[in-house]
């Protein structure tokens, strides 16, 4: 796996996670659930095609 992709996925966490304190101490509690959202899908559109390239690579061992 790639260095690079887990270096984003952290960045991305810390981002949400410092974005969810300022909209939570501001009193604004409904968007720090779509901040949570939009991070888990910005990360999940990332890892995509990691998980993509797994399931061709265990379809190609498994094929005979």
């Amino acid at each position: 796996m790639e260095i690079e992709l887990i270096l984003k996925i952290a960045a991305v966490g810390v981002l949400v996670s410092v974005l969810n304190q300022i909209l939570q101490r501001a009193d604004k509690g409904e968007y720090t659930t779509l901040t949570t959202l939009m991070g888990v899908i910005l990360v999940l559109l990332m890892v995509l095609p990691q998980i993509s390239a797994l399931f061709d690579a265990v379809k190609d061992l498994v094929a005979f």
